[in-house]
């Protein structure tokens, strides 16, 4: 079974050593410095580094005397006096990417982009960020020397311990130091298809009967489940005092599910992922049903009710813990595991965090039986990109913690880390509020995850038919949208595995000389073909809509969800009513999603129970399948962002196997050419190839074409299919009908005329919605209608809010 590389010899030729110091020359712009004043260097992986078996660099020596040694490549120009580590005597110029000279001195910082945190446990306003890649000069550094190494099976406290720093010069490539990393500290693994999907949690004491309900509940609604997390009452938690508190636990509390197995394989029949809360730190003890077995195997004797202690540096007790504990509730099936560890950062022995351990076991047994590994743990530092999915803790629920999570999600990806999960729509404390409910949930539909959960409060509700309207539709919808937009997040799954791109990046990747890209705090590019800017704070009670501060990247980009048209770079406010956000395509963007779910709630119940059990590529009579393993859809819906030529390259595989790493796997190329003189627009759709019998052998295409005019009449409305226009949304939705998936199919349109934003009804239904004087709506109306108000200048010296004024200004 293929797991993580581990080549952790840099080669000879890429070090320059003298007796209490090595460099490492990783890259261009990647350097390795240690100084151990007896000359003890490490060569073994550590729980950062797996990795330093880069190409040759070329580099020259400029001076190499008794007290300074003077090296550049390419990039950097390194002076170094051969003693420890001072910031007067290690010095590194940047030679590329700014126009002032940049010497970074050692220990500095600089304006550092940041990385991310442990949790956000309690978190309701400013969060102490650890340091990222990169910075506002150009390099960023950290120090591997507390980390633990990792020869083969054994995992052990540096010998020598050193200073070992690394250290990033890239300027503002961003995305090639992104890459330099996942080789150094191994590659970001895909996740399994069904995590992409609805996620329902709650901190509540469910039963076998009322879990199923909840999940008929939705059911009822259209509304996709594809992963059951079942929080920590799963286990008996109230316990004879004399064994602790009932935090740790794995023992089926039966009272709530009398037959565990039957609960698990009716989830898996309904087509959901199981996974199960664990608080691992008061080891096994006496009243747990597999007590005897690990207490007898680790030399207890039963009777004496002595605990097992939780001791993952004792490699006996991983053998027992993994194969009596873990697996047979596996084998059960439980799909992963929420490890919920909060007690400390020290290992019973040695000094390896015990998080880190966790994961890296628990990721490990996983891959080593042949699943697609995945744990839900908290982050333990830089490296924990291998071990995804990140519990990013209990957060309140303010509108002040919902702010700060775009930000801190996107600012995940300066250390590779690009999987984190929120509990949406905050843990714990605040008001009841259901319009930032619904704004949680549209920013959790984009996200890495889209995982509700709260705490067992009564009064907390997030299920949708327990908000009131608007927001139940609104909530409803999103959670459809985020079920159909899997094919789009699972290609971006690939692409994060494989061309080392985040799905969520900050704004600066694509703009590093835009100032204005740095102080877009909460927008960020979705997968390749989107820009998100998630809106985090309450409606404004004169506009009746939210604002959120844009930087809009160079190109035409246009609004999914309203049909705006935006021409960047441009930094300007966006203003949405609750049932929208800012979600841009770019000219050119290609987004296949999920046609299998309507985005309206059916009517008739058993129709939406039915097109919920086809979307997960089931029927109510299968017996059980492994989650995630349904069929792939067999109706798709692919947005383009029309006005520029663009390719998307769409990845499916089963879901669940490490096929993926070996490269296989369906890959379908779209591609859109579109001509601005003839406004032509062509559309082709390849032929699939790959492991082709995955895909069915026909696949049922609709096209719609984003930010356009209505092109009824033109050649596309006979022999094609249906065809309709959304004159809302800018959007010409073309039903192409069956495709042969092994052939492909290619297809013109004329008289593509792109939309602008000089619109008479968006204008209307702007001044419709706000609250202020009809008279002067009127007199607004009127002057527009007669080609006034066109323009900045006109519209700044109206008698209106200055909010009012970029409301408008956004639309024309």
């Amino acid at each position: 079974m293929k797991t993580f590389n581990f080549n952790p010899a840099c080669p000879s030729e890429n070090q320059i050593q003298g007796a209490s110091y090595r460099i490492s020359i990783l890259t261009d712009s990647l350097l390795r410095l240690e100084y151990e004043k007896d000359g003890h260097f490490t060569d073994n992986a550590t729980q950062v580094v797996l990795n330093r078996d880069f190409p040759a660099v070329k580099y020259e020596i400029i001076e190499d005397s008794a007290d300074k040694l003077i090296f550049t490549t390419e990039n950097l120009k390194v002076t170094y006096d051969k003693k420890e580590f001072t910031p007067r005597g290690l010095q590194i110029e940047l030679l590329s990417d700014f126009e002032a000279p940049v010497i970074w001195n050692y220990g500095e910082n600089g304006r550092n982009l940041f990385g991310t945190v442990r949790t956000l446990d309690e978190t309701n306003g400013v969060v102490l960020y650890e340091k990222g890649l990169f910075s506002r000069e150009g390099y960023a550094w950290f120090d591997d020397g507390d980390s633990c190494e990792l020869s083969g099976e054994d995992i052990f406290d540096r010998t020598y311990p050193e200073k070992d720093v690394y250290f990033w010069g890239y300027g503002t490539r961003y995305k090639d130091a992104l890459k330099d990393f996942y080789h150094l500290c191994g590659k970001a693994p895909m996740i399994p298809r069904y995590a992409l999907g609805n996620w329902w949690s709650k901190y509540e004491k469910y039963t076998e009967k009322s879990y199923l309900e909840l999940m008929d509940n939705f059911d009822k609604e259209n509304i996709p489940i594809t992963v059951a997390v079942i929080d920590m009452d799963w286990h008996l938690t109230e316990i004879d005092s004399k064994y602790g508190t009932g935090w740790t636990g794995y023992t089926w509390n039966k009272d709530y599910f009398p037959d565990y197995k039957r609960f698990l394989k009716e989830l898996h029949r309904r087509g959901k992922a199981v996974t199960l809360n664990l608080h691992p730190a008061d080891g096994i003890r006496a009243f747990e049903d597999m007590y005897e077995k690990v207490a007898t195997r680790m030399g207890i004797d039963p009777k004496s009710e002595e605990p097992v202690d939780f001791d993952l540096m004792n490699k006996d007790f991983v053998d027992a813990y993994f194969e009596d504990v873990m697996q047979p509730y596996e084998e059960d099936g439980v799909d992963f595991w929420w490890i919920d560890w909060q007690q400390g950062t020290k290992a019973k022995s040695g000094s390896v965090d015990p998080l880190w351990i966790l994961n890296h076991y628990h990721y490990l047994d996983q891959l080593r039986r042949g699943k697609r590994a995945m744990i839900f743990s908290r982050f333990a530092g830089i490296g924990s990109h291998r071990y995804p999915i990140g519990f990013s803790g209990d957060t309140c629920a303010t509108w002040t913690s919902l702010d700060i999570q775009p930000f801190f999600t996107a600012t995940a990806s300066n250390v590779g880390y690009g999987w984190w999960s929120h509990d949406i729509g905050g843990h714990m404390h605040g008001e009841e509020d259901t319009e930032r409910t619904c704004r949680w949930v549209q920013f959790g539909v984009f996200s890495p995850i889209m995982r509700l959960h709260s705490s067992s409060n009564p009064f907390f509700f997030k299920e949708p038919w327990n908000l009131p309207e608007p927001m139940r539709s609104i909530v409803g919808d999103f959670m459809r949208l985020r079920h159909s937009m899997i094919p789009y997040l699972y290609t971006a799954n690939y692409e994060s595995y494989k061309n080392d791109e985040p799905l969520m990046q900050p704004l600066y990747y694509g703009s590093p000389e835009s100032e204005a890209a740095y102080h877009c705090r909460n927008g960020y590019y979705f997968g390749s073909e989107l820009v998100v800017y998630p809106v985090t704070r309450p409606i404004d009670d004169e506009l009746q809509m939210a604002e959120v501060q844009a930087f809009i990247p160079e190109g035409r980009w246009i609004d999914i969800f309203n049909g705006n048209i935006y021409e960047g770079e441009m930094t300007r406010k966006l203003y949405r009513p609750i049932e929208q956000i800012p979600v841009l395509i770019k000219a050119g963007g290609i987004v296949p999603m999920d046609a299998e779910i309507a985005l309206d709630v059916d009517k008739d119940n058993s129709n939406a129970n039915k097109a919920f059990l086809e979307a997960n590529g089931k029927n109510s009579e299968d017996d059980e399948q492994l989650a995630g393993t349904g069929s792939l859809p067999k109706r798709l819906k692919i947005y383009l962002g029309v006005g520029a030529d663009g390719s998307y390259t769409l990845y499916e595989d089963d879901g669940n196997s490490n096929a993926y790493m070996e490269d296989e796997g369906v890959f379908t190329i779209i591609t859109q050419k579109y001509d601005r003189d003839t406004c032509r627009l062509t559309v082709e759709i390849g032929a699939a190839e790959g492991s082709l019998d995955l895909i069915t052998k026909n696949r049922e295409y609709t096209l719609v074409l984003c930010g356009v005019e209505n092109i009824e009449g033109t050649n596309i409305a006979s022999g094609i299919g249906t065809y309709s226009y959304d004159e809302n949304r800018k959007q010409a939705v073309i039903r192409i009908g069956q495709v042969e998936s092994l052939k492909g199919t290619k297809l013109t349109i004329d008289n593509v005329v792109l939309s602008n934003n000089s619109r008479e009804k968006e204008v209307f239904k702007l001044l419709k919605r706000c609250k202020f004087s009809y008279d002067m709506k009127q007199r607004i109306y009127d002057r527009f209608l007669m080609g006034e108000l066109r323009t900045e200048e006109e519209i700044r010296v109206l008698d209106i809010s200055e909010k009012l004024k970029d409301a408008m200004l956004e639309i024309i």
